[in-house]
């Protein structure tokens, strides 16, 4: 898999995460109790043997920046390749209107050195903030034995009207593409895609030159029919984290054991930033049950159907259930938790009662005290 280079966009989407997003961007939200969203990604890079990864930012790119590092933690901090961090609008002053991230196309036209750099043939283009358990070799292989321009990874699952979906043939090739529509029956894009390096430049080149910046308007609607544009199906666990109901439903669906079985193949491990936190200890008079926690946690009362991340406090007498609590919350004694997700460092102070819907989770911003 030297032969292909992984790029990941990191940007800022007008999404219905609220207060998940204040301080990130999607690819950096806490997710399964030690991840973030872009371990996901980045890890399925790793695990098909991609030595070189980019990853192009823009916007509140703080966190993510913290959470990568050098790459050392994906053996990616390397004398030559490995991880880089690509802030879209250092490398060159065109850019929006405004100013702002208007597409895929643009920001990787301002990496356009970065991409001509590039020492292998093909390239994989995919968001942060998909989680899934891809095997890119798989994909690379069948893109090349194919013969297609592009390959897209699509599933058959549905999705959201604001998503990009493929109607394709009997060959397999991409004969229409429609996004914002109300008809959201054909495959849906997962937004990963494989095309020579080649291939790439000369599109983004020629999008620049005439001021289009829309990856799937500009690439994926205008050049379908010039260019053969593949689908490849894939028929397992694949989640888009774009709202915070999004979020929380696909928190709750790890309890699933055989969801985390697909998610997390030994085969395939998804790797993290590493932490140095003790185990988690459960008071011999407290209870957990059906839950998914991080290192570090101190449960001392009820715990219930909940993701934990690092760092948790649940005190005697303390009751919480269906829940998400980010790294270092405190529930005091007394309080009652339900259907609620907590970001970093939140105080839940003595018999406080929070419950929310499993519909509508309430939310707490970070450093809250309530």
């Amino acid at each position: 898999m030297n032969g292909m280079h992984g790029i990941i966009f990191s940007y800022e989407k007008a999404t219905d995460l609220r207060e998940l997003i204040e301080a990130r961007v999607h690819g950096s939200i806490p997710f399964a109790g030690e991840y973030r969203v872009v371990d996901f990604v980045l890890s399925n890079f790793v695990n098909a043997g991609v030595t070189d990864v980019g990853v192009i930012m823009q916007g509140k790119c703080q966190s993510m920046l913290d959470h990568l590092g050098t790459g050392k933690s994906w053996g990616l901090s390397r004398n030559h390749g490995g991880l880089k961090l690509l802030p879209s609008f250092a490398y060159n002053e065109r850019r929006g209107d405004d100013g702002h991230f208007r597409g895929k196309v643009e920001a990787l036209g301002n990496v356009m050195d970065y991409l001509r750099h590039i020492r292998q043939d093909y390239v994989a283009l995919v968001d942060s903030d998909l989680v899934i358990n891809l095997p890119l070799q798989q994909v690379l292989a069948d893109h090349m034995a194919s013969g297609a321009d592009m390959t897209c990874v699509c599933t058959a699952v549905p999705g959201d009207r604001d998503d990009t979906y493929f109607k394709v043939d009997d060959s397999g090739r991409i004969v229409d593409t429609s996004y914002h529509g109300y008809d959201t029956s054909g495959y849906r894009c997962l937004n990963v895609f494989v095309l020579s390096k080649e291939l790439l430049i000369n599109m983004v080149a020629d999008c620049m030159a005439h001021n289009r910046y829309s990856f799937r308007h500009h690439i994926l609607q205008d050049k379908g029919s010039e260019l053969c544009f593949r689908a490849w199906v894939w028929d397992g666990y694949a989640a888009r984290i774009n709202s915070v109901s999004a979020y929380y439903e696909r928190s709750m669906e790890l309890l699933n054991p055989a969801i985390r079985a697909e998610l997390f193949p030994a085969a395939r491990p998804i790797l993290s930033k590493e932490n140095d936190s003790p185990s988690t200890y459960i008071d011999p008079t407290g209870e957990c049950v059906n839950s998914l926690m991080g290192d570090g946690c101190d449960i001392q009362g009820t715990v219930r159907n909940c993701v934990l991340f690092r760092g948790v406090k649940v005190e005697k007498g303390a009751t919480v259930e269906n829940s998400i609590l980010f790294k270092d919350t405190v529930v005091k004694a007394g309080a009652t938790v339900r259907c609620v997700i907590t970001d970093k460092n939140v105080t839940i102070n003595e018999n406080v009662t929070l419950v929310g819907h499993e519909h509508y989770p309430v939310v707490v911003e970070k450093g809250s005290v309530i």
